[in-house]
């Protein structure tokens, strides 16, 4: 198993993404078990990312069903093609063709796939993605527990239709609300927290080969002692790499008070905290991080 584990911490490495044992090991019994995972954690902690590379990882095509409040069973399930029904009424009817019934008007060609029957009827094993499922309805949570469970969709008109080939679902939630102990069941559990030190330090290298090493450090620390502030959107890891981004492209050579003034929007994403930063913790942070005030 150890083996295993490495072998795909190295796999994910080389498609650009840094996880852990319990990452790879997640994904492994995902696919062993033949079961969803639910990955849950706060913003811009990669939870999202994990669904791209294991798309690329496995050569196949990812399938995104973002989740919103209202999200609605035709958008995210199936719909029927309501104009080519009426379409072939009227053309049966100039045709004069009597002899017709409501499973002429109901068949797989009159359907419409949303994100989630084009992931059950791909031709191959997909990725599918359902962002953001806290943010929908928890209506909309039992719609999904046959497909989490059973990897099928039941259609009235038409019955139960089961994956051609099951396809990896990964769900993501940031916790804005709880959910439901039915659709915690159906899944793997993986929670994803903010990264230490060591880990900030090498997804920027990664993410980053360009930036300086010794400056590519210093901005990690920043940003870990920043996330230690009483912040009201606290930057994710996503953050911290555009912020080393920027740092680059601006020709910052160290992480002072101007490279962070004149960079900080790329880091801190609300007006009280740029605020609050600047006024008052900048030079505090900087010297906890190792980095002298201007």
């Amino acid at each position: 198993m150890d083996d295993l584990t490495d072998d795909t911490v190295e796999e994910l490495r080389r498609n650009g993404y840094i996880a852990d044992e319990e990452i790879a090991t997640a994904l492994f019994l995902a696919e062993e078990l033949d079961k969803p995972i639910l990955i849950e954690g706060e913003a811009g902690v990669g939870k999202t990312e994990i669904a791209h590379v294991l798309a690329k990882l496995k050569k196949t095509e990812l399938i995104r069903l973002q989740c919103y409040e209202g999200l609605d069973f035709n958008s995210a399930l199936y719909e029927w093609n309501y104009q080519k029904q009426i379409l072939s009424v009227r053309l049966h009817e100039l045709q004069n063709k009597t002899e017709v019934g409501i499973s002429d008007f109901y068949s797989e060609e009159y359907l419409s796939y949303r994100p989630i029957s084009t992931a059950l009827m791909a031709n191959q094993r997909v990725v599918l993605l359902i962002d953001e499922i806290d943010r929908a309805d928890e209506e909309f949570e039992a719609l999904l527990l046959e497909t989490l469970a059973e990897y099928q969709l039941t259609i009235p008109e038409l019955g139960s239709v089961k994956a051609k080939f099951k396809p990896y679902i990964i769900l993501t939630s940031n916790r804005t609300r709880e959910l439901s102990d039915a659709l915690r069941r159906r899944c793997l559990y993986l929670w994803m927290d903010y990264p230490n030190y060591a880990k900030e330090l090498e997804v920027i290298q990664l993410k980053v080969p360009e930036l300086d090493v010794e400056l590519a450090a210093k901005a990690a620390q920043f940003v870990q002692a920043l996330r230690e502030q009483d912040l009201n959107k606290v930057p994710g890891l996503s953050e911290a790499v555009d912020w080393s981004r920027a740092l680059q492209a601006t020709g910052a050579t160290t992480v002072d008070r101007k490279a962070v003034e004149n960079t900080v929007g790329c880091l801190l994403k609300d007006r009280r905290d740029i605020a609050k930063l600047k006024t008052e913790t900048l030079d505090p942070l900087l010297a906890k991080a190792g980095n002298q005030p201007l």
